[in-house]
C-alpha cells in the first residue's frame, strides 16, 4: 500500500469511526476555555482552574466564583510531531512513528471539522522543520504525506530534543488556540522520581499559560515490560551504540519496574503542567482510545456547566 493509499484509509477509519462518536455541541478535540469572557459561577475545587477566578464577583458574594470563557472558533491549531529515532519502534500492529501520523491526523480532521487552520513542528534529526497553518483537506494531506515519507531517524551529535522543540512551540504564534505534542516523552536521561523536573517540564509550563495543550504520549508495549529470550542484542536509536544483554527474570523484573516508574514520572509532570494528557499505544485500537479521551473530555465539561451560576452578567 503507497502513501496515499495509507492516508486515504486513515481518513476513511477516522471519519467512520469518529464522526459518529462525537457528534453534538462540543465539535474540537478537548472542549473547552477561548477567550472571550462568558458567565461567572461557583468555583469547583479540583475541577476549575484558579487563574479563571472571577475576583470581583468573589469579593462581592464571599463565594468563590470563576469565570467560563467561550469557546473560540477558526484558531490555529499547531502540533508537534517528534520523529526523533526513538519512534521508529513497534512491536505490535505499528511502529511509533505511524501512531504519531495517525494521532496528528485524527487531529487535523477534527480541527478541520470547526474551520481551524492546522500547522506543525517536527522534530527530525538535527531541524525542528515548520509546516505552515493552512486550512482545507488538501492542506491537511499534504502535511500528513510529509510526515508518512520522512526518512527514518537517525543518531546526531547535539541534535534538538523534546524540550527545545517546546521551547519554539512556546515562543511563536501567540494568539490563543490548541497546542497538540505527539511524543513518547522518553529522554537521554530518563526521569524516574515523579518528583524530578524533566527538561522539558519549564517550556511545557510556559505553553500551557497561554494555549490549551494536549500531550499525546504514545508507547509500545515492549517499553514497559521485556520478553524472556535470553540473549538479546539492544541498540540505542538516539546513539547508535549497541549493547548484548541477557534478559534474565531479575532483570526483566528491574525493567519494568523502571518503565512504569518512567511513566508515572511522566503522568505526574502533566498533571503539573496542567495539560490534558492522552496515551496511544501500538498494541490498542488507538481511535477507541481517542472516542473515550474526547467522550471523558466532554462529560468533565459538561459536569462543570451543570453547576448552578450566580446570575451574574457579563
Amino acid at each position: 500500500m503507497n502513501t496515499e493509499q495509507a492516508l486515504r484509509r486513515l481518513e476513511l477509519t477516522i471519519v467512520r469511526r469518529l464522526d459518529g462518536l462525537l457528534h453534538g455541541s462540543y465539535e474540537g478535540l478537548i472542549p473547552g476555555p477561548g477567550s472571550e469572557a462568558g458567565d461567572s459561577r461557583v468555583y469547583v475545587p479540583g475541577e476549575d482552574d484558579i487563574r479563571r477566578m472571577d475576583w470581583a464577583v468573589t469579593a462581592r458574594t464571599g463565594v468563590p466564583h470563576v469565570r467560563d470563557l467561550i469557546a473560540d472558533r477558526e484558531l490555529e491549531t499547531w502540533a508537534l510531531a517528534d520523529l526523533s529515532p526513538s519512534m521508529d519502534f513497534g512491536t505490535a500492529v505499528m511502529e511509533k512513528r505511524d501512531l504519531v501520523v495517525a494521532a496528528i491526523g485524527a487531529i487535523g480532521f477534527l480541527a478541520g471539522r470547526i474551520g481551524d487552520r492546522f500547522g506543525a513542528y517536527v522534530l527530525h534529526d538535527e531541524h525542528i522543520h515548520r509546516m505552515p497553518a493552512r486550512s482545507g483537506r488538501p492542506a491537511l494531506y499534504g502535511l500528513l504525506h510529509s510526515l508518512a515519507e520522512a526518512p527514518r531517524g537517525r543518531p546526531v551529535a547535539d541534535a534538538p530534543d523534546l524540550a527545545e522543540a517546546v521551547e519554539v512551540l512556546a515562543s511563536v504564534r501567540r494568539r490563543r488556540g490548541l497546542r497538540v505534542i505527539v511524543s513518547d516523552f522518553l529522554g537521554a536521561e530518563p526521569v524516574l522520581d515523579p518528583r524530578l523536573e524533566p527538561p522539558w517540564e519549564r517550556p511545557m509550563r510556559r505553553l500551557a499559560a497561554r494555549h490549551q495543550v494536549l500531550a499525546v504520549e504514545v508507547i509500545d508495549p515492549r517499553e514497559l515490560e521485556l520478553p524472556g529470550v535470553g540473549l538479546v542484542s539492544l541498540v540505542d536509536p538516539e546513539t547508535g551504540r549497541t549493547r548484548e544483554v541477557r534478559l534474565t527474570g531479575r532483570l526483566r523484573a528491574a525493567y519494568a519496574e523502571a518503565a512504569a516508574a518512567q511513566r508515572a514520572a511522566t503522568r505526574a509532570t502533566l498533571r503539573r503542567c496542567g495539560v490534558a494528557h492522552l496515551v496511544l499505544r501500538t498494541d490498542r485500537d488507538w481511535i477507541f482510545d481517542i472516542a473515550q479521551f474526547v467522550l471523558r473530555q466532554r462529560r468533565t465539561a459538561h459536569l462543570a456547566h451543570r453547576h448552578p451560576t450566580s446570575g451574574v452578567a457579563r
